[in-house]
């Protein structure tokens, strides 16, 4: 079996071994692939695992040879799922691979924004605790999190991690789910989307980007927002419609966002465009508020989460090369 892994860096940047996946069958794998490479390094390919390089259904058919998809992430909307079942080619992802890791990220932009960390670090530097004639130095007051009210829209394996660790720091927990009310318990309550964004303090995105979440964040649910409100996102960039959440941060109804991931991310951070003058000025914009905290699409990427991601993405090749039933296929909805 010819496999091909068109953007292994991401997933491995040198610190894990390729040699299991190798014992498959022939096997090449490049760090990176521009759009115009994938049908010149697939052709000739049965097995394609991809992390953020798009399959789309022109590419599909172009590849007689090609029998199955990997994506080597939980969310797997860089590839057409509907033209892959006309084409009878199944489509595996790696779920609940990083669910601690990304909750983890949740707080950590939370804390920064509420904490301060950095800010107060990089201010004690420069000698402002040392020359402040009061026992502490201070120049924004911090927020507690205990007692705050916390929306969390999706809660599957990751909202759920995220809704453990508000609970442990008193927080109260709404949630726009499809789960019942039983499936939740009495710690967390099922709201709707406009209680959720018109009751909490901090709200936290941790839904798969679909059409119905594509831009959930937009003028009318701003609105509905308690001014100074926290926004949260570690899903998928269009998950936020960003022009509509400049105009909220202006305003103020957005006190603070923070964000792993930005709606058109992929024009800008998948090759090196140092040489290049950017053009969007959507992000130049949300870069230049000092209340908004942009991390670059690395909620998932610690080692444990990289490791789970290499064994999955083996054990799920090495299904469909035996034959066996593939228990992470993806199933077009």
């Amino acid at each position: 079996m010819k496999i091909v892994v068109l953007d292994g860096y991401t997933t491995n940047p040198g610190d894990l071994c390729w040699d299991k996946l190798k014992e498959l069958g022939e096997c090449t794998i490049y760090d990176r692939t521009a759009p115009g490479e994938v049908l010149e390094r697939a052709a000739g390919a049965e097995a394609l695992l991809t992390n953020k390089v798009v399959i789309n259904s022109e590419m599909m058919a172009a590849l007689p040879d090609l029998k199955y998809i990997g994506v080597m992430a939980t969310g797997y909307n860089v590839v057409d799922i509907e033209a892959a079942r006309k084409h009878g080619i199944p489509v595996c992802n790696i779920p609940a691979y990083s669910t601690r890791s990304v909750a983890q990220m949740v707080f950590a932009l939370l804390l920064a924004i509420t904490n301060r960390v950095e800010h107060y670090a990089e201010e004690n530097r420069k000698g402002r605790w040392s020359r402040n004639p009061d026992f502490c130095y201070w120049d924004t007051p911090l927020m507690e999190l205990s007692g705050k009210k916390m929306g969390i829209v999706g809660l599957g394996h990751t909202g759920m991690a995220t809704a453990r660790i508000a609970l442990a720091f008193g927080m109260e927990v709404y949630a726009c789910t499809s789960k019942s009310p039983l499936q939740l318990g009495t710690d967390i309550r099922k709201s709707t989307m406009e209680e959720l964004f018109s009751a909490c303090d901090v709200i936290s995105l941790n839904c798969p980007l679909t059409p119905e979440t594509h831009h959930l964040v937009n003028p009318h649910t701003l609105a509905l927002m308690t001014p100074g409100a926290i926004l949260i996102n570690t899903g998928r960039g269009r998950l936020i419609h960003t022009n509509a959440l400049i105009e909220g941060l202006k305003t103020k109804k957005v006190g603070y966002a923070g964000l792993d991931v930005y709606e058109e991310e992929g024009q800008y951070f998948y090759e090196d465009k140092s040489d290049k003058i950017i053009d969007d000025d959507t992000l130049a914009r949300l870069l230049s508020f000092n209340n908004v905290i942009v991390t670059s699409h690395q909620a998932f990427f610690t080692k444990e989460a990289m490791a789970n991601i290499a064994h999955t993405t083996l054990q799920n090749v090495k299904d469909f090369a035996e034959g066996r039933p593939l228990v992470n296929e993806v199933v077009a909805s």
